[in-house]
């Protein structure tokens, strides 16, 4: 079987965001791979190991964005390839384009990535990816299972489970709950040095910048602002209650 994974590379979960000039500072950050796409690199292992097969590794970003492919290669996929030309960097549509041109050079059975990346919280690089390849899409799973070219996905739904059985090839995204993802262990850092790891361009690709460019752009990037003391209420029950609906009509103004 060929399994691709796509992943992100983000900020470590616990960093402080700073926001310099209307731009998130990098200075100091640790970066790890999207915690999403952890349980994607989990499934995929998991299905090599009871289907055979290899698993490839697909990520866009710079330089820093190969850290986290040899992780994933440690945990046990078997190569990976980072497209890391500045020119295909953009917003979700760029994203897709460059993915989906990735995937079809590298061929694959099925897609795994996760539900979301934290960072941007957008969750359209699966539904955009399997658009982009013309292929079946199943997001938020938590339990997948392959049987020959029978695909049976069992994905979270607010809370709820519904059942969605498909075929290869497919994209199947991975939601908390799936697996519990493996550490890396000592032989495998050792072996994911020597693991094969490409970079691509958009000569690779057969892109150019003007073929993915970005359909959106950042206008400014802001913290939210603190959050106030709450207020208590004193007096009894009637006083209390007047004094709310004051508070919410002259002051939070909702209504």
């Amino acid at each position: 079987m060929n399994i691709l994974v796509v992943l992100k590379q983000t900020f470590d979960t616990e960093e402080k965001i700073v926001i310099n000039n209307g731009e998130i500072s990098e200075d100091g950050v640790e970066f790890i791979i999207n915690p999403y796409d952890e349980y994607a690199v989990e499934e995929a292992i998991k299905l090599k190991e009871a289907h055979g097969g290899e698993v490839t590794l697909l990520s866009i970003g710079p330089d820093r964005t190969e850290s986290a492919l040899r992780t994933a290669l440690a945990m046990g996929a078997d190569k990976a390839v980072l497209v890391d030309d500045e020119s295909l960097f953009g917003d979700e549509f760029t994203t897709a384009k460059v993915l989906a041109a990735a995937a079809k050079k590298l061929g694959f059975d099925i897609i795994l990535g996760g539900q979301m990346a934290v960072d941007s919280g957008a969750g359209q690089g699966g539904p955009r990816l399997a658009e982009e390849l013309g292929i079946n899409h199943v997001s938020t799973a938590v339990k997948l299972e392959v049987d020959g070219t029978s695909v049976r996905v069992e994905r979270d739904v607010e809370g709820d489970v519904e059942i969605v059985e498909t075929s290869l090839p497919v994209l199947v995204t991975a939601q908390q709950g799936l697996n519990e993802p493996r550490y890396p262990s000592l032989p495998g850092i050792m072996k994911a040095k020597k693991k094969p790891l490409e970079r691509w361009s958009a000569d690779d690709l057969g892109l150019s910048g003007a073929d993915v460019q970005a359909k959106t752009r950042v206008v400014d990037q802001y913290l939210p602002p603190k959050k106030q003391a709450g207020r208590i209420l004193s007096g009894d029950i009637p006083a209390q209650a007047a004094e709310l609906v004051q508070l919410l009509r002259n002051e939070a103004k909702v209504i």
